[in-house]
């Protein structure tokens, strides 16, 4: 076990990446969540800043994605600052990049050059839509990502008739931070073996796809085999549930007006909670035959009307009683902003910290996101004046470069990761690193995973997750089966587990027993809540994330507050729902992202002699982190960003607009934006001439009016018109995709070139699935499909010296199933 000081406030001091130096020159929210967690695991990051200083300096969450940071300015455009930014390279480790190929070009910044003259270097690129393919010259904006790749349109029932709706937590920032944090760490334990740094890219395409849990498989099966099941909508046109999971996952308002996520999924809870409602005695009836299944859409329309009703019949504080009395029974508040905080569990786990900032004061933030059990990493340093480094780093040793060839080999070779957990939010966590060359040993329960099952068509709902792993069914229950695992644990890298607190040490593959076997393993618990305290026990589901960590109300803030009759409840609980549950923008799909950097920095930091073995994050800690510029609180700080226009964007100038056909949705927030926006509309309207809109304190004063003239325009051209036009014009405009964001890449013979690849399964044969989500220069990486539930039992037994009589004994036993 790793060594570590334990603060005043509960952090534990630990740096695994300590030493590791980092030249940040993003400009984005993704590239400052990047810089921000390898800071906060130890790294130092210098920020070189243009004159002015990065826009990211705007945000309201600055303060906490700043800390931990130095800051340099320099002129890029200038002889003398290239010849600084040189010299700084050459004492580097990593160089974090948001700007596009274009703009690197404008700044002088070749990176295969740069990679020439610093072999020792990683160069990590975040863009929006990756440096190659049809979309690389497209501005980067999420809104542009997430408008057209039909994000948008996945999430209409945020709206109520449905529409494409803005979203404003920002899931491909994220993403795609956290994609690139795999790249250079990857990148740099194998630098470890060949001694040569390399260019790895991240993007915002990739970053939100991976969210998605399952739908891409969804489209797959309907695309290949139309007739195989039909796609019922969740809800009906008028609003209305017509499936038995929206009632088991009922969004209500309590009689005080306090709005809850039910989260009753399976059907003991789901029993729990009718019997709650004093439901069951109704049930009974035959007019309720076949429940919850039911032929006639008015009845869920009738049960859901008498389900909110029974909520609205008792206040928060008393339905807090019958949570804390029956164990079965339970929901989530939904909260906002920086209430989440007060979360009991994100209390109990010390996930809030306060900084000093001798700027703006005390500042109110998530604390790291990787915690030990003695607390998290550090206590975070605040964020960095301008300029407030003099100078750069003293030379240091460089890796020493290979005698040979290094070879394309992928970049965790030889890393070993047995997963212990089910669904989505840790297991594909795994499945990201086994697409960068570790091997994944799934233990799976002798049911198999419950994900497997989740969709009509057989493994559709797994398949993403089972991307690259072999598959071993071994009852945990019983001594043989721990036997199995211990032997394994004995020469593994890496222990990934998710289960509710306190399952793991029942089952004897606890942190503590596992490294009695093996003392240098990293054990990484990956919950939806935590691995203690007073909801560890308690199933996580991503409504109830979402609900809890504030994503819901982050997207629709207004849906929420309107309670005053039944009438206007139902009209907004599909959107309260809907904003925090859509499957392709969920909670466990912004963990997993999470863990995979977790996993990742311990790799890193025993490599490095830091080690961190006993790792854990959840998911709801990881939620705050995606929603630091609306979580973090201090004195004076700015208004959060909500949706404006009828939730159709931030402003005028970055939002959804009618054209003639379809939607397009414009990015030109930036003043020097606006003169190439007023030339490129001269020939439609005379923006120039209107003295209200000459200034970006006088656009802002008249947004309103902006958006109506901005309106009148875009009504006239069709959307497809309006991207070509404005575009060409340097302006950030697309036309949105109006279908499942899964079937536009599958479909599309020129992105299904740049974002697929060819994989292989037991269920779907040669097919497409996304492909790995960061791209490497030199070192390779894996594409490979699914597994079925105990396929390698057999295969991965022998390996590890069992012969084949023990294994027949064991199946016949009910020990194992070979699959």
């Amino acid at each position: 076990m790793s060594a570590s000081i334990n603060g005043q406030d509960g952090s534990s001091s630990v740096a695994p990446l300590a030493g590791i130096r980092i030249v940040d020159l993003s400009t984005t929210p993704a590239g400052a969540i990047c810089t921000q967690f390898l800071a906060d695991a130890g790294a130092d990051v210098l920020m070189l800043e243009a004159p002015g200083g990065a826009p990211v300096r705007s945000l309201r969450g600055w303060p906490a994605l700043g800390r931990g940071k130095r800051s340099r300015v320099l002129d890029l455009k200038s002889a003398a600052g290239a010849a600084e930014f040189n010299d700084v390279l050459a004492a580097a480790d990593v160089l974090v990049t948001t700007f596009s190929p274009a703009g690197l070009a404008e700044l002088g910044i070749d990176s295969e050059a740069l990679a020439a003259r610093h072999p020792q270097l990683v160069i990590a690129h975040i863009t929006g839509w990756g440096r190659s393919g049809p979309w690389r010259d497209l501005k980067g904006y999420e809104g542009l990502v997430l408008a057209k790749t039909g994000l948008f349109h996945a999430v209409r029932r945020m709206a109520n008739p449905p529409r494409p709706t803005y979203v404003t937590a920002p899931y491909a920032s994220f993403a795609a931070g956290h994609i690139a944090v795999h790249g250079i760490l990857a990148a740099l334990h194998e630098r470890d073996r060949s001694g040569l740094g390399q260019i790895v890219d991240a993007d915002l395409v990739r970053g939100v796809y991976a969210i998605d849990a399952w739908n891409w498989f969804g489209e797959l099966v309907g695309i290949r085999w139309p007739e195989a099941y039909n796609t019922v909508e969740a809800w009906t046109p008028e609003g209305t549930p017509q499936s038995p999971m929206l009632l088991a996952l009922l969004a209500a308002p309590t009689k005080d007006g306090h709005w809850l996520q039910f989260a009753q999924v399976s059907p003991h809870l789901f029993a729990a909670m009718l019997t709650e409602f004093g439901l069951m005695e109704l049930l009974s009836d035959p007019k309720w035959k076949g429940f919850p299944a039911l032929a006639d859409p008015a009845l869920y329309t009738e049960l859901w009307s008498i389900m909110l009703s029974k909520v609205g019949e008792r206040t928060l504080a008393e339905w807090q009683q019958c949570f804390d009395a029956n164990p079965n029974l339970c929901a989530e508040l939904f909260r906002s902003g920086p209430e989440v905080f007060e979360h009991p569990q994100l209390i109990h786990d010390r996930r809030c910290t306060v900084v000093e900032d001798p700027h703006v004061g005390p500042v109110r933030q998530p604390t790291t996101l990787i915690h030990t059990p003695q607390g998290p990493l550090c206590r975070p340093s605040p964020a960095p004046r301008l300029g407030d480094t003099e100078g750069g780093w003293s030379s240091k040793p460089l890796p020493a470069k290979p005698s040979s060839d290094p070879g394309s080999a992928p970049a965790l070779a030889g890393i070993t990761i047995l997963e212990f957990g089910e669904m989505f939010a840790a297991p594909y966590a795994s499945s990201v690193l086994a697409d960068l060359g570790a091997r994944v040993i799934k233990f799976e329960a002798m049911n198999g995973d419950n994900i497997r099952n989740l969709l009509p068509f057989p493994e559709a709902a797994g398949a993403k997750v089972m991307q690259g792993k072999q598959s071993i069914q071994v009852d945990l229950h019983t001594d043989e089966g721990r036997a199995v695992a211990h032997k394994l644990v004995a020469s593994a890298d890496v222990v990934l587990q998710s289960m509710r607190a306190g399952a793991a040490d029942r089952l004897g593959i606890g942190a503590q027993a596992l490294h009695a076997i093996n003392p240098d393993l990293i054990y990484v618990s990956a919950p939806g809540y935590g691995v203690e305290g007073p909801y560890g026990a308690r199933p996580a589901y991503a409504p109830s994330i979402a609900a809890a960590g504030g994503v819901a109300l982050t997207n629709t803030p207004d849906a929420a507050c309107v309670t005053s009759c039944l009438d206007e409840v139902m009209h907004h609980a599909p959107r309260v729902v809907s904003a925090g549950t859509a499957p392709e923008l969920q909670s466990d799909g912004l963990a997993a992202l999470a863990v995979a950097s977790a996993i990742l920095t311990a790799i890193v930091g025993r490599n490095r002699g830091r080690p961190v073995n006993d790792v854990r994050t959840s998911m709801l800690a990881t939620v705050t982190h995606v929603l630091t510029d609306w979580v973090v609180d201090y004195p004076d700080a700015p208004g959060p960003l909500v949706p404006k226009h009828d939730s159709t964007g931030l402003s005028a100038l970055y939002r959804i607009y009618d054209a003639s056909q379809g939607h397009l949705f414009l990015a030109a927030p930036q003043p020097k934006e606006w003169q190439r926006l007023i030339e490129a509309l001269s020939e439609f309207t005379d923006l120039r001439g209107d003295d209200r809109f000459s200034t970006p304190q006088g656009r802002r004063a008249s947004d309103d009016d902006l958006a109506r003239r901005l309106q009148s325009v875009f009504c006239k051209e069709p959307a497809a018109f309006w991207e070509g036009h404005l575009g060409a014009a340097g302006v950030g405009c697309v036309e949105l995709y109006e279908g499942p964001p899964a079937r536009l890449i599958q479909t599309d013979p020129g992105l299904a070139a740049e974002y697929t690849a060819e994989a292989v399964s037991p269920v779907f044969d040669e097919h497409l699935r996304f492909s790995a989500l960061v791209a490497m220069s030199r070192s390779a990486t894996m594409t490979p499909g699914g597994c079925l539930a105990g396929q390698h039992t057999a295969e991965v037994l022998a390996e590890f010296g069992y012969d084949d009589a023990t294994i027949a004994k064991w199946q016949d036993a009910g020990v194992i199933h070979c699959g």
